[in-house]
């Protein structure tokens, strides 16, 4: 048995490595206590230091130590003895499989690549570090600044949830239900929003929009249909359907988005993002909608609509969605929660004639069943209260500013760039002059704590014309923050000798 000075070390060592697993400083104890109790760094049977000695070696108070050994009490990790102390109850850990001293094989000889049918991890995407929020200029796309976050709102939605009344409902195996709540505020409340009419058996809740790609890609994509993607376009998307089709074709995008071009006609579907073309943010002008509309019905093909951020217009009304223009079903509508509440929340939204929704709803069961239902409680709540409505309108008077500053930082520090033009979204579409090699510049930049996205991963075939654009979100950033990482990152070009 460990002598109980040693388990202080222990516990001491190990407590900084639990910086930010917790909200509170008794978590992070909590979970390391129980983390070296399972592990087997402390074993079974022995004693616990006084709460004192924890405290004074941990460097917190002995109130916090003496609350979180009281939860490992109540929890049947540490039991009490009466004039001897806490000790580590023996019976913790005989759930634990034994742990082996042999060291893991890697995998056993067996040739993995023979038997692999796709090679998913050699796709290119978009990479961003873990650690993005380290970074002094952190100007990432699809991430969110948590200060502008309506926590007090969330928490009180949460607290809601929790209600046993809530529980008995979002508790249950919905097996391929979604969520009632959430799809009447999808119905109801986000749909009307965009000029969409539609009913339940034509809505879908999804893990995201990446997850209602993969999904249409299962039900409706095989090896030889012909599917049109924006060029440059949503890397994400385009790679799930080339996991599905051998014909996946690029299609030129300008000034107004996607350009219905005679090579639509080839095309069974087109995957296009009107309300802000991803990467370059612009948006696509009501004519140019009608026209796409009239060349999908002329050549009988069917539009997959990623309408994300469609809120985030700052011209106040944002033009209607492809989808409410459609009277013939043959626009299938993407939208997603987690752009504008949470990324990391991961909710989003299929609407489709019925009979498609059935089929997505069939494989989605196959995949994960539904959605976690607490999150999607949580979310129907937090829009049903008017919170999501106060939230957008926060989201464009800052964006608005953010990108008005970025922009003046642009042309301040980098005058031979040019910039898409965009009425609203996160994120800037810049374009260097030719030459500027844009993925070296994005290295040279990270080394002073700035971040940007090189653009080539847009492309289904980058070019090297093609390699000086780059897009700078400025979602995460600080307000304050953008003149100083634009300044940098003109620093970085101008040492780095691009």
């Amino acid at each position: 048995m460990r002598p109980a000075h040693t388990i202080t070390d222990i516990w001491a060592k190990l407590l900084p490595r639990f910086e930010g697993s917790s909200a509170t400083l008794q978590g992070r104890i909590k979970e390391m206590m129980v983390r070296s109790i399972l592990d087997g760094l402390v074993p079974a049977g022995a004693a616990i230091p006084p709460s004192r000695s924890l405290a004074q070696a941990l460097g917190v108070s002995r109130n916090t130590v003496s609350l979180a050994l009281q939860m490992l009490v109540d929890k049947g990790f540490l039991v009490a003895r009466e004039r001897s102390g806490l000790f580590v109850n023996p019976d913790i850990v005989l759930g634990q499989a034994n742990r082996s001293d042999q060291p893991a094989t890697a995998g056993n000889g067996l040739a993995w690549s023979e038997r692999l049918q796709s090679a998913v991890s050699q796709q290119r995407n978009i990479v961003k570090p873990v650690n993005w929020q380290d970074f002094a200029f952190p100007f990432v796309y699809g991430q969110f600044d948590a200060s502008l976050m309506p926590l007090a709102d969330w928490r009180a939605c949460s607290q809601q949830s929790l209600l046993a009344p809530a529980v008995r409902k979002w508790s249950q195996d919905h097996v391929d239900r979604d969520h009632e709540g959430l799809v009447s505020q999808i119905q109801h409340r986000l749909l009307p929003a965009r000029g969409i009419v539609a009913q339940r058996d034509q809505i879908l809740v999804t893990a995201g929009a990446q997850m209602a790609c993969h999904l249409l890609a299962h039900v409706l994509i095989g090896p030889h249909t012909v599917v049109g993607m924006e060029d440059p376009g949503y890397p994400d998307a385009r790679n799930n359907f080339e996991l599905r089709s051998q014909r996946v074709v690029p299609l030129a995008v300008d000034e107004h988005g996607l350009v219905p071009s005679r090579k639509l006609g080839m095309c069974d579907y087109v995957y296009v993002t009107p309300s802000h073309q991803c990467p370059t943010s612009v948006t696509m002008p009501l004519e140019r909608r009608q026209a796409l509309l009239a060349l999908a019905h002329q050549k009988n093909l069917v539009l997959f609509e990623d309408d994300h951020e469609s809120e985030l217009n700052f011209s106040g009304r944002p033009l209607p969605a492809l989808k409410s223009l459609d009277t013939e079903g043959r626009v299938v509508y993407l939208g997603s929660l987690s752009k504008t509440l949470a990324h990391g929340l991961r909710l989003g939204y299929i609407v489709a004639p019925a009979e498609l929704i059935k089929e997505l709803r069939a494989m989605r069961r196959l995949m994960l069943r539904h959605v976690p239902s607490n999150n999607a409680h949580i979310a129907s709540l937090f829009i049903a209260q008017g919170y999501h409505d106060a939230f957008i309108r926060k989201l464009n008077v800052t964006y608005r500013e953010r990108r008005q500053v970025l922009l003046q930082a642009l042309a301040r520090w980098l005058p031979d760039c040019s910039v898409s033009l965009a009425i609203g979204g996160s994120g800037a579409w810049v374009q260097g002059p030719a030459g500027l090699d844009a993925s070296a510049l994005a290295q040279a930049a990270w080394a002073r704590g700035v971040l940007i996205e090189p653009g080539a991963v847009f492309y289904a075939r980058p070019t090297a014309a093609q390699n000086n654009r780059f897009r700078m979100g400025y979602s995460a950033i600080a307000g304050a923050a953008i003149e100083a990482g634009v300044r940098q990152l003109g620093v970085a070009r101008l040492v780095a000798g691009l």
